[in-house]
């Protein structure tokens, strides 16, 4: 119950600004980007498997029936490796700078290699991103922007701390 209290005190004497909120949510707005992108995947194990899978889809090989087959993301290979939409900065670097190089109905023509292992990626379609308005985003932003004057408050309680 201190603690909580104390937080609630924490919080009224430093509370979120609308100008933070509105900076916070063109800095989000800007790391979203303004493209988004409906992107299919094959992932697999090794570099030589998925130079092979390229070659294949190549020479006329389903993308899709490949996906299905032969993708150990098992979250997308049920539908032929659909991703649906999403910006670039949703995924991993490496993957999310890759669909940007690319064009509505281009597959890469190399691998790309992640954590996760390497994916053939192709991008059915883009469009301009949709962003909620700062209206609509306005809670969620404040919600997390509290949480991290509540974060630092305790990184200051700690730093503050004395411990023997």
């Amino acid at each position: 119950m201190l603690i909580n209290a104390y937080l609630q005190d924490y919080l009224k004497a430093h509370p979120v600004s609308d100008d933070d909120l509105r900076k916070e949510y063109e800095r989000v707005k800007e790391s979203a980007g303004s493209r988004e992108y409906k992107v299919r995947h094959i992932l697999v194990e090794s570099e030589d498997e998925a130079k092979q899978i390229i070659a294949q889809i190549r020479k006329g090989g389903s993308f899709d029936k490949i996906a299905a087959e032969k993708s150990k993301d098992q979250g997308s290979k049920g539908r032929g490796g659909d991703l649906d939409w999403a910006t670039p900065a949703r995924y991993v670097p490496a993957f999310g700078q890759a669909i940007t190089k690319l064009k509505k109905g281009q597959m890469t023509d190399a691998p790309v290699q992640t954590q996760f292992g390497w994916h053939i990626i192709r991008v059915d379609d883009e469009r301009p991103s949709k962003f909620p308005s700062l209206e609509e985003a306005k809670p969620q932003i404040e919600q997390q922007m509290r949480q991290q004057t509540v974060n630092k408050a305790f990184t200051d309680l700690r730093a503050k701390a004395k411990i023997e």
